[in-house]
């Protein structure tokens, strides 16, 4: 897992600044694995936030990082590091309630789509959480307070019982998820199972070795958007039209990919520098499971777990509470 500072180093020495920009016409964006970013890979491709600040007569420098885990990515938001950050809702909701009423108050911009999260093993005797033994270690982005980690947390204290949704903390390990499907598919390493996300869990589950233990739709009872965008009130405050033609860039985006995706797969593949065959990223953007939307969708059983194990001190009401009103007439959830 990072240390305390050093995700704001390191994305400091990526965008080549320390300090808040907070200027019109400049936005800074950190991005995590998967295919969930997609939209963020086809923002990027065809320039879009540049295209919708020429609109809004905005000449916008779009500076890009990427980091693992929801730790790392809040520190560099809250660093003034990045003024626009991606992550799991659960590392959003604790940065939320960390920052409600401050200067540094958090809110989602849109969500990056619903998406399950497998929990995938190459271990032939785990056929539910309670198969797990000491003999195992599941690997996630960031242990304790990743989405993935949430979600295991919630998994658990359905298998388990109130009280126990930390039952299987102690196997946990942090690894990006590149990194954890290749120790998974290798079986050489201490890792015997990865909570994950696309296309890494499709790909490891093309191989007969593995096999997948629960999907995050089970636990949760529905889709749900697991990885949403955020950024600080005052950013949005004090450069309107740089919020403006981000949002608006970050939904044209997500539309194009639903009705383009064997283009945004050639743009994933492309993006990522991946080896993965686009036909392959294809089909993973093509899962009926999948749906592109910015609208937070199953959030609101995030917060309302996260409040009744004491991760956060403050229940919201409602999805609204921690969204911009953007989204306000979306049915979100």
């Amino acid at each position: 897992m990072f240390k305390k500072g050093l995700a704001a180093s390191l994305i400091a020495a990526v965008l080549g600044t320390s300090a808040p920009a907070f200027a019109e016409g400049t936005i800074r964006i950190v991005e995590q694995f998967g295919t969930l970013y997609t939209p963020f890979h086809v923002m990027k491709a065809q320039k879009l936030i540049e295209k919708h600040g020429q609109a809004l007569g905005l000449d916008i420098k779009v500076d890009w990082a990427k980091l693992s885990g929801g730790s790392a990515v809040n520190d560099a938001l809250l660093s003034g590091n990045v003024d626009v950050a991606a992550a799991g809702i659960g590392p959003f909701l604790t940065l939320w309630d960390r920052t409600r009423g401050s200067a540094n108050e958090v809110k989602i911009i849109g969500a990056l789509g619903a998406q399950p999260n497998y929990l995938v093993t190459n271990n032939p005797n785990v056929k539910t959480l309670k198969d797990f033994t000491k003999a195992d270690k599941i690997a996630l982005p960031a242990v304790g307070v990743s989405v993935q980690a949430r979600i295991l947390q919630m998994a658990a204290q359905q298998a388990f019982g109130p009280g126990k949704e930390k039952s299987l903390d102690d196997l946990t390990i942090t690894l990006p998820h590149p990194d954890a499907t290749a120790a998974l598919l290798s079986g050489s390493t201490e890792i015997t199972a990865h909570l994950s996300n696309a296309p890494f869990q499709d790909q490891a589950l093309k191989d007969p070795k593995i096999h997948k233990v629960l999907s995050s739709y089970d636990v949760l009872g529905g889709p749900v958007t697991p990885t949403v965008v955020y950024s600080t009130v005052r950013f949005k405050t004090q450069n309107p039209k740089t919020y403006k033609a981000f949002f608006d860039a970050f939904r044209e985006a997500t539309a194009w990919v639903d009705a383009h995706k064997a283009e945004a797969a050639a743009i994933y593949v492309k993006t990522e520098n991946s080896k993965l065959d686009p036909a392959f990223v294809t089909e993973v953007l093509s899962d009926p499971q999948v749906k592109y939307t910015l609208t937070p969708l199953g959030s609101q059983k995030f917060a309302d777990f996260l409040a009744q194990i004491g991760a956060i001190k403050s229940r919201p009401a409602s999805w609204k509470d921690y969204t911009f009103d953007d989204l306000h007439n979306d049915q979100g959830s």
